[in-house]
């Protein structure tokens, strides 16, 4: 296999994973999964606002995953951890989710952008953009894009710290497009000059 397919291969399957993860752990807030390949096996961090739900009454849960996991989608020794978000607000996974949810209850989707967008900042983010694709308004599909703050495109920031989700919801005109990207509030750019206290020179 060819480096190029092998890393389709492999993204293809990540893609897979959190499909289905976030189907399976819709009621315990599900926000995104981490994995990467150990010595030991596979290492995978499940983030979600209800950790205990994931885990499961003795750990049945997160052992029936491991399981799943290891015969479905084929990873080697499946070793998962519950990581708990404590600001909901600053995961993009689970903001996008949120604004899905809107859109399926029926809210028009610059209510649920503003709202979204407000939420984040108001958490602390360094900036937020959200961006609503699919038949808006008309036939034919176009976006909406909101913005606040700070988001940059390109850079060492934009690769190191930028927080990015996508969520599709399927509605009566067709399928939606909810991306969200997040910069976090303890992000650190180059260009940010701090300028530190310096005690005055003491009389001798």
């Amino acid at each position: 296999m060819s480096v190029v397919k092998h890393f389709i291969s492999e993204y293809k399957k990540r893609a897979q994973i959190d499909e289905f993860l976030r189907k399976k752990l819709e009621r315990a807030g599900y926000g995104g999964v981490d994995i990467s390949k150990t010595p030991l096996g596979t290492h995978v961090v499940i983030y979600a606002m209800r950790p205990g739900s994931v885990i499961g009454r003795s750990g049945e849960t997160i052992r029936e995953l491991a399981k799943i996991l290891e015969e479905q989608f084929k990873l080697s020794n499946p070793q998962i951890s519950v990581s708990e978000i404590e600001v909901p607000e600053l995961n993009p996974y689970i903001v996008a989710s949120r604004i899905a949810a809107a859109l399926e209850r029926g809210v028009h989707f610059r209510r649920a952008g503003f709202w979204a967008l407000n939420q984040v900042m108001e958490a602390g983010a360094l900036g937020v953009e959200i961006i609503i694709g699919g038949k808006l308004r008309t036939e034919r599909a176009r976006y909406e894009k909101f913005k606040a703050g700070y988001i940059p495109k390109c850079g060492d920031p934009a690769i190191k710290y930028m927080r990015k989700a996508v969520v599709h919801v399927q509605l009566k005109p067709g399928i939606f497009g909810v991306k969200v990207r997040i910069m976090p509030p303890d992000a650190k750019f180059p260009d940010k000059i701090q300028i530190a206290d310096v005690a005055p020179p003491t009389a001798e």
